[in-house]
């Protein structure tokens, strides 16, 4: 199965078990453990860069963005 088919978390499953196969377990938690959580207030940001976009809004173009895509 390629990459492009599968779903987000058969990517995050198969990533992980590839970390770990061939890092085993130690490795992979020392990898994991380089990234670090981003700074910043993301609440904060994401209501400057919608500020006038309501639920139902987003709803409607998520719907016609996945209309387009099939």
């Amino acid at each position: 199965m390629s990459a492009q088919t599968m779903t987000l978390e058969q990517i995050r499953v198969n990533g992980l078990a590839a970390l770990e196969r061939e890092l085993g377990l130690v490795g992979m938690i020392r990898f994991l453990q380089q990234f670090e959580p981003g700074t910043g207030d993301y609440t904060h940001d994401r209501y400057r860069w919608l500020p006038d976009v309501e639920v139902d809004t987003l709803v409607e173009m998520i719907q016609r963005e996945s209309k387009a895509k099939t």
